[in-house]
């Protein structure tokens, strides 16, 4: 079982930046569309345009998954 969660910023709202990773990932305080639990994490168009490609993959819907194993950022909810 791999620490993958779907975090495409289309499937999010309520967005704010809060701060970076050591690495310098960005952090943000989201909630996913529809729910209103609060999630602290990083956006998978983020680590596309950082390079950071091997921590990404995209679901059978078309969107991008985050592999949390792979980055310096846990997926916690709030």
């Amino acid at each position: 079982q791999t620490n993958t969660y779907t975090s495409d910023i289309r499937l999010k709202e309520n967005i704010s930046l809060i701060g970076n990773s050591k690495s310098g990932i960005p952090l943000y305080k989201f909630n996913y569309k529809g729910s209103i639990d609060r999630y602290q994490g990083t956006m998978a168009q983020d680590l596309l345009s950082m390079n950071k490609k091997e921590a990404v993959i995209k679901d059978n819907n078309g969107y991008y998954m985050v592999n949390y194993d792979k980055i310096d950022i846990e997926l916690i909810k709030l």
